[in-house]
């Protein structure tokens, strides 16, 4: 597959919020689009909200992953395992400082078709404050259009 050349993709996003014992868990079906560039595997699609809509961009280089996130709220994620790395988060209610302590990365694709599993497991802290621990998996497949 050539550089830049985006295929429709339908991505399956659970993420799993773990803070004080409490569990939640939150599910998207969302629409997006799937390219590779410079070794990375990129994952572009949009969440609509009641709010707005929040473009986001989710990036894959081998031990690394940096998730971007532009509209009514502005984010930027980094993650790399067993590392601490610093991101930020903004909205109308102001800037947040976020880092993030990985704790897996895992990036699978499934034969070279575009479909593949990214996890991420992380200890998310805002303000230096812990957050809560995060699973987050996202599931990817080429959207051929057939029910």
């Amino acid at each position: 597959m050539t550089a830049d050349v985006q295929t429709p993709v339908k991505i399956h996003l659970t993420t799993k919020i773990n803070l004080d014992g409490e569990e939640e868990t939150f599910e998207m079906i969302l629409f997006g689009q799937y390219y590779r560039k410079n070794n990375a595997v990129f994952l572009k699609y949009d969440e609509v909200q009641e709010e707005g809509t929040i473009h986001t961009l989710v990036k894959v280089n081998g031990e690394e992953a940096t998730i971007f996130r532009k509209g009514i709220i502005n984010m930027r994620m980094k993650f790399r395992l067993n590392e601490q790395k610093d991101g930020s988060h903004a909205s109308e209610y102001g800037s947040l400082l976020l880092s993030t302590d990985t704790k897996r990365l895992a990036h699978l694709e499934h034969g070279g078709k575009c479909e593949g599993t990214i996890n991420l497991g992380y200890d998310l802290y805002m303000q230096g404050t812990h957050a809560g621990k995060y699973d987050m998996e996202i599931q990817y497949r080429e959207e051929t259009g057939s029910l």
